[in-house]
C-alpha cells in the first residue's frame, strides 16, 4: 500500500497553479465546475490506487 503524499511534491507549484487558473479563463461557473470534475477523475485514474484515493478524499474533507 502506498500512502498519500501531503508534503509539497510538485515541481514549480506556482507555475502549475497559474496554469490551472488560466485553464479556467473564459469558462462559466458551470463549465469551470465540470472541468474540475473531469480533472479530478483524470487525476484519480492516474493515481489508480483506491487506498490512496480514499486517503485523498479524507484529507480533502478537512478544512484546516
Amino acid at each position: 500500500m502506498t500512502d498519500l503524499i501531503l508534503t509539497p511534491n510538485i515541481a514549480d507549484p506556482d507555475g502549475f497553479y497559474a496554469a490551472l487558473i488560466a485553464a479556467h479563463d473564459g469558462l462559466s461557473d458551470k463549465e469551470s465546475a465540470a472541468m474540475n470534475a473531469r480533472l479530478i477523475l483524470i487525476l484519480a485514474n492516474q493515481v489508480g490506487d483506491r487506498e490512496v484515493l480514499a486517503q485523498a478524499l479524507e484529507a480533502a474533507k478537512k478544512s484546516d
